[in-house]
């Protein structure tokens, strides 16, 4: 598999993609893909990196992160739904541990608690569960 960082050309690809794990992870996003788009010329202007990985020259995944004082933000990984489950993120977690990200770094990855596959899977590549945030609408208190 091949890599590459990610441009600002890039966006319009990486928006799509992104559009594809909200979809995917069940997440209540509702931002369009060209509002996805705009939020990725912004992050991809400065605030994060992006690592596009290809296979027979079609991009089949990518891993969005950023540079923390604790370490690094893996906020994305997302694999091309056609391609899952052939050891592509298993292989891109890899050459972002080994080539992309300093040795010794600490590692912090999200997934929703619903999301069992991506939860399997990190777990599976070596990520162990350090917290769980809980969260609810502001209103009615429930009683017991």
């Amino acid at each position: 598999m091949h890599y590459c960082m990610a441009t600002l050309d890039d966006a319009p690809l990486l928006a799509r993609l992104n559009k594809q794990l909200i979809e995917d992870e069940g997440h209540a996003n509702p931002m369009t893909v060209p509002e996805l788009e705009a939020r990725m010329r912004g992050w991809l202007a400065g605030e994060y990196d992006t690592v596009l990985f290809a296979r027979d020259a079609a991009i089949v995944a990518y891993a969005l992160y950023r540079a923390e004082e604790e370490g690094i933000y893996l906020r994305h990984l997302f694999v091309t739904r056609e391609r899952r489950r052939q050891g592509i993120g298993r292989e891109a977690i890899e050459l972002l541990m080994t080539r992309i990200w300093p040795t010794g770094t600490h590692i912090t990855v999200e997934a929703l608690a619903h999301n069992a596959a991506a939860l399997a899977f990190y777990r599976a590549v070596g990520f162990s569960d350090y917290a769980i945030t809980l969260e609810r609408q502001a209103g009615a208190v429930t009683s017991r």
